[in-house]
């Protein structure tokens, strides 16, 4: 078993590392107190090819592969998650489901754009009424007598809805089908036909912008169906399925970043004459962070290679998903408890660990999802 990292591998990571320690840790703060959209530093992103890590480049992107991507996406989190919020989003859910499924005009309509950091895509699935269940949205897409579709309903908690260019959609185009029934479609968002709603206050990922959406009597054209009519929710599964390793990547560095301010803090912060990290509760929880850390990167490492062999690895990146979120709460929860009065003070980030690491157990499937797709693919019962 080789455990070592291509050069390659070990480059993206240290562009990665550079931008998050140069770029983005310095203004994380002032992003998650104001909410404001990190656009210069996407872009920067972008320039550097952290937008399309696996996106050849033919279409704009680093050519690089799944591990690489998880060894990025590390770097960016610990540095400030809203950041690798929208890298992920970029990344899994809309180049890759593009790349899987698209034509080539597609590719280098909508794929070059976004992994270059010239634009920034969306992934609409989740619905006011419909969120684990995906299969009960009420958004339409009626087929026209000129072959193109009117789309008219509305989708929630759209990650980079507010500032999106492009927005992979998923519409029922027959309800009578049910799962069969679900039309992926590329969307242009400076149409006509296309609304944005406020954007969400959130607890965490602040800079990250996230807003309904709605459509009224949107019309798209034949050549903007993604794959084949009825087959968006398999398009839509497969690509969460690449999601929920950059998700397991996003946690393992909020996680990492908390693990390492805590362990800093531990060997300064004096009490009864000694610091706090000789004592033995609080050497418990440094141990224990340490185990759930290492766990969580091998076994999205494990997720990661297993897709960049061209395998399955649904359970795979369901198992690192679940796994690192759990870990990435936990961890955070314990380095307030360490830091005490500190860590729930606005002074240090640690507070922001903990607002930011929740949002991992809940988007790309929460945790009770990752544990019905791990049960039923090992038992095959539905």
């Amino acid at each position: 078993m080789e455990f070592g990292f291509s050069e390659e591998q070990l480059m993206i990571q240290d562009v990665a590392r550079r931008i998050a320690q140069e770029k983005i840790a310095p203004s994380a703060e002032h992003h998650d107190r104001t909410g404001e959209f990190p656009l210069e530093n996407i872009r920067t992103l972008g320039e550097n090819g952290l937008m399309g890590i696996e996106v050849p480049a033919e279409y704009g992107g680093a050519g690089m592969d799944p591990v690489s991507y998880v060894l990025a996406m590390v770097e960016i989190a610990a540095a400030d998650a809203a950041h690798s919020t929208i890298m992920s989003v970029n990344n899994s859910l809309f180049c890759n489901g593009i790349l899987t499924h698209g034509t080539e005009a597609q590719k280098q309509l909508y794929v070059r754009a976004i992994a270059e950091g010239r634009e920034i895509g969306a992934f609409a699935l989740t619905e006011p009424q419909s969120g684990s269940d995906a299969t009960a949205m009420r958004c339409r897409a009626a087929k026209q007598a000129d072959g193109s579709y009117l789309v008219n309903g509305k989708k929630s908690w759209i990650t980079s809805g507010p500032v999106a260019k492009y927005i992979v959609l998923f519409a029922m185009t027959d309800p009578d089908k049910g799962a069969r029934g679900i039309t992926a479609f590329l969307v242009d968002t400076a149409r006509e036909g296309f609304g944005r709603g406020k954007t969400e206050p959130k607890l965490g990922i602040r800079a990250s912008a996230t807003c309904e959406i709605e459509f009224a009597d949107y019309r798209v054209q034949p050549d903007e169906v993604l794959g084949e009519e009825g087959h968006g929710f398999k398009i839509a599964m497969g690509v969460l399925d690449a999601g929920r390793i950059g998700i397991a990547s996003q946690a393992i560095g909020i996680a990492r970043a908390a693990y390492e301010a805590s362990v800093a803090y531990a060997k300064e912060r004096q009490a009864f004459g000694q610091p706090i990290g000789a004592f033995q509760m609080t050497q418990a929880k440094i141990a224990d962070m340490k185990c759930k850390l290492d766990a969580s990167l091998l076994l999205t490492l494990r997720a990661a290679w297993k897709k960049g062999q061209g395998e399955r690895f649904s359970t795979e990146a369901a198992v690192a998903k679940l796994t690192a979120s759990e870990a990435a709460m936990w961890i955070a929860h314990q380095a307030v408890q360490i830091h005490a009065g500190m860590g729930y003070s606005k002074e240090m980030p640690i507070e922001r660990y903990f607002r930011d690491a929740k949002i991992t157990e809940i988007y790309e499937g929460t945790s009770e999802i990752q544990r019905l797709v791990i049960a039923r693919n090992e038992t095959g019962l539905r």
